[in-house]
């Protein structure tokens, strides 16, 4: 099954026959250090519990995404690249000092020396986290074989992606997409389930850790509160209200819900000023290019969206559904990262006014996230095991059948 690669390593990326290999660059990086393989986290006490059979569940995204705010740069040679507002910094990335070529199932790629061997037909995305030297053969082989490739600047925030040809492109879903996103009643029905079913998983979140003696009533209420008013709102820009003051009563629950007095009292995205800001920033961009990859896999346009305004050069479908899964997805990572203690003070830097991952918290943060996504749940609707990774790409289904007239959208609701 094609798995996701990340590159944490500086080094080149070459075609050979039909693999790619990937060579890291001696003169500046230390020994290649893959991960150890991390056994798959299920359901520990800092986490929202094993799900279980049952589920008004469905299947179910952002407002700008709360993005990381970092640079925002062109991937060289890419042929499309996304920005959206993510954040900048002005600040001149340094070369970094160390990379590792990150595979966390180990047995998917070759090592020869320092050089890893990979099959493409294995790879399912790649993510970039540092230097990396690639041609344009490399580029076209990718692109026959439908992979995309994501670019994360020397703060760890997501700067633009290699989106390869459409393959599934189809002209009338296009149309539909647009005579959804035209006609204000459709599209607001569409975006107003995107929220209130974001609005729904933050509540699980907050709903666990207050059954488990966290006073969240008051924050609980707030998201709540929030939630009823989305049937009575009446524009986009009412319901994007909405999901900010319920997104800012979250995150006042976030500093009860984190332990060891971590420091939070605000969002703060441009740029992110200390390590909570910065992990949120980081794991909503990892949210964000997910969800993008799994667009590719359907016939969605990703440039089309419902929630977010459709600006130049960025994917706002995939910001939308983002913001379905970020509950889901990061903020329970934060949450179990800093509750268990495998982050600390030393995985950060403070460079001005910007906090950001150093390379040990971006690793270890990587591994997990990829286990994360494998990891399974039994579906209520289908009735077997499906991985948080195939859930994203079921709700792009959703969404065809819902532009298509086939079925409702009815936005992911969480049941654990």
């Amino acid at each position: 099954m094609p798995r996701n690669y990340f590159l944490t390593r500086s080094g080149s990326l070459r075609r050979k026959d039909n693999t790619l290999v990937f060579e890291p660059s001696p003169e500046k990086d230390a020994p290649c250090e893959p991960l150890a393989g991390v056994e798959e986290v299920f359901y520990s006490d800092d986490e929202p519990s094993a799900p279980t059979a049952d589920a008004s569940g469905s299947f179910a995204p952002p407002s700008p995404l709360e993005a990381p705010d970092a640079a925002l740069t062109q991937a060289a040679g890419a042929p499309s690249l996304s920005a959206d507002d993510l954040g900048e910094l002005a600040l001149e990335p340094p070369a970094m000092d160390e990379a590792t070529l990150l595979d966390t199932r180990s047995e998917a790629s070759v090592k020869v020396n320092d050089r890893r061997v990979i099959p493409v037909e294995d790879v399912e995305s790649i993510w970039v986290f540092r230097e990396l030297d690639l041609n344009a053969r490399v580029l076209v082989f990718l692109s026959q074989h439908h992979v995309p490739v994501h670019f994360f600047n020397y703060y760890g925030f997501y700067a633009g992606s290699f989106y390869p040809r459409d393959y599934l492109q189809a002209g009338y879903m296009i149309v539909r997409q647009v005579r959804h996103y035209s006609n204000r009643r459709l599209r607001l029905a569409i975006a107003r389930e995107f929220i209130a079913a974001a609005l729904h998983n933050i509540t699980r979140n907050l709903r666990y850790y207050g059954a488990r003696g966290i006073d969240l009533q008051a924050e609980t209420e707030g998201v709540q509160l929030e939630s009823l008013r989305l049937p009575e709102v009446k524009s986009i820009g009412e319901l994007m209200a909405c999901e900010g003051r319920a997104r800012h009563a979250y995150y006042q629950g976030f500093a009860k819900i984190l332990r060891d007095r971590v420091e939070f009292t605000k969002r703060a995205r441009r740029p992110p000023d200390n390590p909570v800001n910065a992990l949120i920033s980081f794991t909503n961009g990892l949210v964000y290019t997910a969800v993008l990859s799994q667009i590719y896999r359907t016939q969605l346009d990703p440039t089309i969206s419902f929630l977010h305004e459709p600006g130049a050069r960025r994917f706002s479908l995939a910001l939308d559904l983002a913001e379905v899964f970020k509950p889901l997805l990061a903020d329970r990572l934060i949450f179990k990262l800093i509750n268990q203690r495998q982050l600390h003070e030393r995985d950060f830097a403070q460079d001005l006014n910007c906090c950001y991952l150093k390379d040990s918290g971006r690793k270890l943060i990587l591994q997990e996230w990829d286990n994360r996504l494998q990891k399974t749940i039994e579906h209520r609707r289908l009735k077997r095991h499906v991985s948080y990774e195939r859930l994203i790409r079921l709700e792009c289904y959703k969404l065809v059948k819902h532009l298509t007239n086939d079925e409702p959208y009815k936005g992911f609701c969480a049941w654990w």
